[in-house]
């Protein structure tokens, strides 16, 4: 079916069984920088799925580079360890990479004992907040030797083949860079010198691995800051990459300081791709694309059209191991989807947590969280067809009980098909697609259009009882708040009606925020309608943005904290407000609004009482669980959980494992 993603290919002699990568990314498996079992069985998982290259990292040189948190092979007692994690891999089939990294400026004191952070030049870094160290001559040679040193051990290990990761922002990156590289000796002005550090480690590892170990890099193909390298000259970094020794490149975006956003669902499925493909333009390796590669047919039409010759596939595939092994056997509607919300995986490392998969309760607990055929079947009962509801109905399934989902909607998915309808949260709605695959795979009794009463519990008569209710607007105590102006963030996300010229929304953490985002986006062109302007040069530049940007409704957001949006994570919240920027949508902070009459907001701003005039007001002010059956649940004598909004209002991981552990522990 998909022919090209499942042929095999050669990086230097060794051939790899298929086009699919897992890239390094960091996890935090471990908080003393040693291999354990979370780790060899996460490598594994990503091993059995499919994929033909599974690359472990990233992979510390040297202390200073990595600190004390990540994995290492910054000297000869690190072999062992890391010998276990590349058998593991090899044993299902797969490849063992492993990704050497050196953070440079971006070492953070903490994760360094405390130490200054080492650089090309001493420019403060906005990342790890600090201003490094200008490395000597004899820091570089040591180095460098470190990198070589590492590739070493690698082999050693019994890995297949080693990666220099020269993106990102790091060390590598540094010294490319004319921002961050501000030296005046042979390693620093002009390209040629400040390409000499990158240029001597590929050099000096090759002459260390041998002529047929296989050795790559991954390089950003823009770095997206501005002043930095961009993809214009690219392609002359890749050049001498190759003559420098390496066997293939993997290509991605920018750095952590990128303008651009990199992962989150704002970039389109494969809009990195046109990297890949300018350096493959001028190279003759290998190239692999990267970032918001998503379905098997994203993937087989990238190396049809000849962006690349393989697909990274990171967060993809923590969210679903199997991925390669679905789409080979033609089962891509049973994929687990990756909704980019970088909770797990990004969120997650960033305050110092492992990472996990808000979509995939067992990623990070591979070992763990096994799901075994029950002794004992049971009639289960499960209502709500929501995230908790769904994820629970296919977990107990999988168990060997008899379930039965129910929900009083005539479709399945609750609150995703409003979570869904913003602009860029589109992806959401692949959570539909798989539970409503899952569902039918397993043959799971639904009955929709169903409200479950007491009478009905009683006449089924499970063993076992799964209530996941959900949650309800929750309507603040605003004198006013039945004004006909008035209606809630949900009936607008349902419902899409339509709206005034100047709308107010009345809560700004991340419902009222998405909620502003779709108001505001309505009358906006579409994608297709752009690429016609532009390429038939139809209006200005300046016309264009008004029309991206300027809908039929001017919004407002009242948010009585003094920050919106405090409930959104940090790898998105910078993007989330560069759109409400972008949209013109006004946020007034420490606002408290204390009446609405006939559309008239009255409101306590900095001990002042202001007003404002609307056509609408939406009410975006959270929500509140529904507890209707769970609180009498206990009074049927039958065996309950509750899961899901229903207990607290959440997330949607809270959602999912939520279901998931309520349907393990049955």
């Amino acid at each position: 079916m998909y022919k090209n993603l499942f042929s095999p290919i050669k990086i230097n002699r060794l051939e790899i069984r298929n086009r699919i990568v897992y890239p390094s990314l960091g996890t935090l498996l471990s908080y003393d920088g040693k291999p354990n079992d979370r780790y060899i069985n996460f490598f594994k998982e990503k091993a059995k799925g499919g994929a033909g290259i599974v690359t472990v990292g990233p992979i510390g040189i040297d202390e200073l580079g990595s600190g004390f948190l990540l994995l290492a092979l910054k000297n000869d007692d690190d072999i062992p360890g890391m010998t276990g994690i590349s058998s593991a891999i090899q044993k299902e089939g797969a490849r063992a990479w492993v990704q050497l990294f050196h953070a440079g400026a971006y070492a953070h004191p903490i994760i360094i004992n405390g130490k200054k952070p080492m650089a090309p030049s001493p420019v403060y870094s906005k990342y790890s907040k600090v201003t490094p160290f200008e490395m000597t001559i004899a820091d570089i040679h040591n180095v460098q030797d470190a990198y070589a040193r590492a590739a070493a051990r690698a082999q050693e290990a019994g890995y297949d083949g080693v990666e220099i990761l020269a993106s990102g922002g790091y060390l590598i990156t540094q010294f490319l860079s004319p921002l961050k590289n501000q030296r005046t000796d042979e390693y620093g002005g002009s390209f040629e010198n400040r390409i000499r550090f990158p240029r001597e480690v590929i050099e000096l590892t090759r002459k260390r691995v041998g002529p047929d170990f296989p050795l790559t890099i991954r390089m950003a193909g823009n770095d997206f800051v501005h002043g930095s390298n961009s993809d214009s000259n690219m392609p002359d970094i890749a050049r001498i990459y190759e003559k420098a020794g390496v066997d293939a490149i993997s290509v991605t975006g920018g750095w952590h300081e990128a303008y651009v956003p990199q992962m989150t669902p704002h970039v389109p499925r494969t809009a990195f791709a046109y990297l890949a493909l300018n350096i493959k333009k001028v190279v003759s390796l290998p190239i692999m694309a990267s970032n918001r590669i998503c379905s098997p047919e994203d993937a087989e039409k990238l190396l049809n059209d000849g962006f690349a010759d393989m697909v990274n596939l990171g967060r993809t595939l923590i969210a679903d191991s199997y991925w390669p092994n679905k789409a080979k056997a033609g089962k891509a509607e049973e994929i687990r989807p990756c909704v980019a919300c970088l909770q797990g995986c990004m969120d997650s490392i960033m305050n110092g947590h492992p990472v996990f998969c808000v979509a995939n309760p067992c990623a990070g607990y591979e070992g763990e969280r096994i799901i075994s055929k029950t002794d004992n079947p049971k009639k289960v009962m499960i209502v709500g067809a929501g995230l908790a509801g769904m994820e629970a109905a296919v977990t107990a399934t999988l168990a060997g009980h008899v379930v039965s989902l129910y929900d009083k909607a005539d479709d399945i998915g609750g609150q995703v098909w409003l979570a869904g309808a913003p602009p860029h949260k589109s992806e959401l709605l692949e959570f539909i697609r798989y539970y409503r695959a899952m569902l039918k795979k397993h043959n799971i009794d639904l009955h929709l259009g169903t409200k479950v009463d007491e009478r009905l519990i009683k006449e089924k008569s499970p063993d076992h009882l799964i209530i996941a209710e959900g949650a309800e607007p929750l309507i603040p105590p605003i004198k006013g708040i039945d004004d006909p102006s008035v209606m809630t963030a949900w009936e607008v996300l349902r419902n899409n009606p339509l709206l005034g010229k100047n709308v107010a929304i009345i809560g700004g953490g991340s419902v009222g925020l998405e909620t502003a985002l779709f108001v505001a986006s309505k009358g906006t062109i579409n994608p297709e309608t752009l690429y016609f302007l532009i390429s038939n040069e139809a209006e200005d530049s300046d016309r264009i943005k008004e029309l991206m940007f300027q809908g039929i409704s001017r919004v407002t957001i009242f948010e009585m904290l003094p920050k919106a949006g405090k409930d959104v994570g940090k790898s998105t919240r910078w993007v989330l407000m560069g759109e409400i920027k972008k949209f013109g949508i006004t946020i007034h902070t420490n606002a408290k609004v204390t009446e609405i009459n006939n559309g008239t907001v009255c409101y306590e701003k900095d001990s002042k009482e202001e007003k404002m005039t609307f056509d609408h007001v939406i009410i975006a002010s959270g929500s509140r669980s529904v507890q209707n059956l769970s609180a009498k649940a206990a009074q049927l004598g039958i065996t309950f959980t509750n899961v899901g909004d229903c207990i607290k209002p959440g997330k949607i991981n809270d959602a999912i494992h939520g279901g998931f552990s309520a349907a393990a522990n049955i």
